[in-house]
């Protein structure tokens, strides 16, 4: 198994913790040299890395589900059960390495999402083959770590911010007490849980960007959401796009902590009158109720 980020990043990570403590350890997300300045919903926002601009922000609004049905794909090994070419066009909001289907089984995706650097050092290449004007959902340590490797990318694509209400960019930590102060959180009783609203304001991180993404898929109100290739069970076995030299994932660590965001998100769906699906037929949401629709299997 590979390393899955450079060793001098690990080095910040651990130094700007020891100096700055638990409250602001998340500097580290965009320390050193990347600047943002927030989208609103009538002004774009920038992307700055060492003093140059490399790009521009869009507000979560701007973006809004252009079928009924949105599919959060996930790169699961389940993956390869489900027929992707029976998708509506621009209904796909392809997570990490399901831009892998693109374009030969997505030809039109929603939007791409990615929150873990991680991903970028070790899937790089494969993140250039996102087409120009593709809305991309990014978090501040991708959008850092893209810009490490090549800031030219970020010049030609839509990018909506993924930002951790709990650690959010610019701003100390947040606890509960702070966090049932704003009128978007809905926060479980111990205030573990969380689930937000308005994800132009940010948005709760619970170790698997489909949590993110679900967020903003119900802020954009389809009919239905549904999820293709979200396993989170078999998590700890190669992506359908890999082989054997497998990424490093803390799915299976964070596991129930994944599934309990995503109940509650589930949850605060119907409440707005939005149909949750599973289109995967291993995967741990069948579980806790998520049941399994058919609609997208493979036939012989």
């Amino acid at each position: 198994m590979r390393s899955n980020r450079p060793f001098s990043r690990s080095c910040i990570k651990i130094a700007v913790r020891l100096l700055l403590g638990r409250s602001r350890a998340h500097v580290q997300d965009w320390f050193p040299g990347l600047k943002i300045e927030r989208a609103t919903a009538d002004r774009k926002g920038a992307i700055r890395y060492r003093g140059k601009l490399v790009g521009h922000l869009t507000s979560s609004r701007a973006l809004e589900a252009k079928s009924s049905r949105v599919l959060i794909v996930g790169s699961g090994p389940s993956i390869a059960q489900c027929d992707l070419t029976r998708a509506e066009e621009y209904s796909c909001l392809l997570l990490n390495g399901a831009v892998h289907l693109f374009p030969a089984v997505i030809a039109k995706p929603l939007a791409v999402a990615i929150e873990d650097e991680r991903f970028v050092w070790r899937h790089f290449d494969l993140m250039k083959r996102i087409p120009a004007g593709c809305v991309c959902l990014l978090s501040v340590s991708v959008i850092r770590a893209i810009c490490e490797l090549d800031s030219t990318w970020l010049r030609d694509k839509p990018i909506i911010l993924i930002d951790n209400l709990r650690k959010p960019y610019g701003l100390p930590r947040r606890d509960a007490a702070e966090l049932r102060k704003r009128s978007h959180v809905r926060l479980s009783e111990d205030g573990a849980i969380g689930f937000s609203e308005d994800p132009s304001a940010g948005i709760f991180q619970a170790g698997s960007v489909a949590v993110s993404a679900t967020q903003f898929a119900v802020a954009w109100k389809p009919r239905v959401i549904g999820f293709v290739g979200i396993d989170i069970s078999n998590a700890d076995e190669p992506r359908y796009y890999e082989t054997t030299d497998k990424a490093y994932s803390g799915i299976i660590t964070a596991q129930k902590w994944i599934i309990d965001h995503l109940v509650m998100a589930r949850s605060i769906a119907v409440e707005s009158g939005i149909e949750i699906a599973n289109y995967s037929p291993v995967s741990a949401l069948i579980e806790v109720g998520f049941g399994y629709d058919p609609t997208f299997a493979k036939t012989d």
